[in-house]
């Protein structure tokens, strides 16, 4: 049986890697990651990572993960930002908020497939001109859902969470070991 994780993130390979799970192979599938007219972000998400694990080829033992992670203002999906004026914008308007951050799971074996989504709420401080100006210069938003990632420099923008910190960073340790033994895939430093 082979573990195929449907992500480029670097973050979830690191982070599987915390529980002894190594990928055999990485394929990031490549969808359309629009979201529908008047989706909701928790909707949005959980769809995301089905797509993907599904657009993913894999002969039917293998078992195959994907992710997708949202960062959720009210009702506004706050994706990947394309530019630094849109990471400042999505930044200020989180700027002494709180946001949600939704990280959906996904594991496919064969036909059959596993889902779990976590939410995690999320206090921003209030940014000065000048932290917000310091954080962009890093250019650690490139890539991220909502322009940060508090695992990086913007840790220091986030004083308080209630929920998962690794479904922040991009994937719910628990409940992706969960979906991993679901399929039987062994966590915990396979051979």
């Amino acid at each position: 049986m082979r573990l195929i994780l449907g992500s480029g993130s670097p973050r979830r390979k690191e982070l599987l890697a915390q529980i002894g799970v190594v990928a055999d192979d990485i394929r990031p599938p490549d969808i359309d990651e629009t979201p529908m007219k008047a989706e909701l972000p928790r909707p949005y998400c959980a769809r995301i990572a089905r797509e993907k694990v599904l657009a993913v080829q894999a002969d039917s033992d293998d078992v195959v993960l994907c992710a997708d992670t949202t960062v959720a203002l009210g009702r506004r999906i706050m994706g990947k930002p394309e530019n630094v004026g849109q990471a400042a914008e999505f930044l200020l308007a989180m700027s002494g908020r709180r946001h949600k951050v939704i990280t959906a799971v996904a594991v496919r074996r064969g036909a059959q497939v596993w889902e779990r989504d976590v939410v995690t709420t999320v206090q921003m401080k209030r940014l000065s001109d000048e932290e917000l100006n310091a954080y962009l210069a890093t250019n650690d938003w490139q890539g991220k859902a909502g322009g940060y990632g508090i695992q990086g420099p913007a840790g220091a923008l986030i004083p308080w969470i209630s929920g998962s910190f690794t479904a922040v960073v991009g994937l719910p340790l628990a409940e992706a070991a969960g979906l991993l033994r679901a399929a039987g895939y062994p966590v915990w430093g396979h051979a």
